[in-house]
């Protein structure tokens, strides 16, 4: 069984058309055409482009790619904010919201070409914003699924929550865990595929595969191909195995 996967996106929507890029020529060199494409979340916030790349994965599913498109922290953030009366994410720190300028909101919303002056109140913005943003992408964000399954993969934006069933899993820890997802060394069952947290490669930990590379600071959109539990970084010149940490299972 074959996946390909691609790490938070955060507005680059070059980078991302560079990930599918490599992995079109993977798929010519294995021949697969039927592998399914998940990209892992965060599609927007912080990069120069976040409505094209809500455009670009619309337009894909929209011409029959087999892409699975997950929503992650920030696309809820945005999604929350844009509703007809706005929300903020009971999971940030307390007085952060979707346009605090740790977060990324800001960017967001002058690529969909709305300012967001020093001292503006929600209310004020929150029309504008609605009006700036198509219905489409607010219905596509609102939409998104919180995790895939196939066969030994699971595939979240953040993780999940150890000792809870895959079946039981929240929304708020798909989208947001961290601290004891990755400090948990328990067998979950299937390989865990996940972002949120950035590392500076991919990075395999026997229970976990992350593949956030730091698009949102900046780096690098990794595209990345599973075979089994097994896993590739896709490069301009082939397949780079993933970095293996020491296996994390408590026996």
């Amino acid at each position: 069984m074959r996946a390909y996967a691609i790490g938070d996106i955060h507005g680059h929507l070059d980078k991302l058309g560079a990930a599918h890029a490599l992995i079109a020529e993977d798929r010519a060199r294995c021949g697969d055409t039927d592998a399914p494409v998940v990209h892992i979340g965060d599609l927007v916030d912080r990069g120069p482009n976040s409505p094209g790349v809500i455009q670009f994965l619309i337009d894909g599913r929209a011409r029959g790619e087999n892409w699975v498109v997950l929503k992650g922290n920030h696309d809820r953030m945005m999604e929350m904010f844009l509703r007809e009366q706005p929300m903020v994410d009971t999971q940030l720190l307390y007085d952060y919201n979707w346009l605090h300028a740790r977060i990324g909101g800001i960017e967001t919303l002058a690529s969909y070409g709305v300012e967001v002056p020093d001292g503006i109140r929600t209310y004020q913005l929150h029309p504008k914003a609605r009006v700036a943003v198509p219905e489409s992408h607010r219905n596509y964000l609102a939409n998104l699924p919180s995790h895939y399954r196939l066969g030994d993969l699971y595939f979240a934006h953040a993780g999940i929550r150890p000792g809870v069933p895959l079946d039981q899993q929240t929304e708020d820890d798909l989208c947001w865990i961290r601290k004891e997802f990755h400090q948990s060394t328990a067998d979950h069952g299937p390989l865990i595929v996940h972002g949120h947290t950035p590392v500076d490669a991919v990075t395999h930990y026997g229970n976990r595969l992350n593949i956030d590379t730091g698009a949102g600071h900046g780096k690098a959109i990794s595209a990345v191909v599973i075979e089994g539990r097994d896993a590739w970084v896709l490069t301009g010149e082939g397949r780079d195995k993933a970095v293996r940490e020491a296996p994390l299972f408590r026996f």
